[in-house]
């Protein structure tokens, strides 16, 4: 029993370890993204995450712009909810 669980701890580590190698790669050239423009009846929001990180994206007006910290994560708002 010991064996099957040790032998799906290594198989999960190295299922793991290509996705950890290209994340390190991606945090080391992070690439220019290209301006957003707004088009009629939207507007830019922009956010700085704590990290330094920076994202711009697209809403419609009405709609707030909602960024999340703890998960690098942005989007567009409810009018109803907000950014629930």
């Amino acid at each position: 029993m010991s064996r099957i669980f040790a032998v799906l701890a290594v198989v999960f580590t190295l299922a793991l370890a290509p996705s950890a190698l290209v994340a390190q790669d991606a945090k080391k050239a992070p690439a220019k993204a290209a301006a957003v423009k707004a088009g009629k009846g939207e507007k830019v929001c922009n956010y700085k995450f704590p990290s330094g990180e920076k994202r711009s994206w697209v809403c419609k007006t009405a709609e707030p712009c909602c960024a999340w910290d703890a998960i690098s994560y942005v989007k567009c708002g409810s009018t109803i909810t907000g950014c629930l």
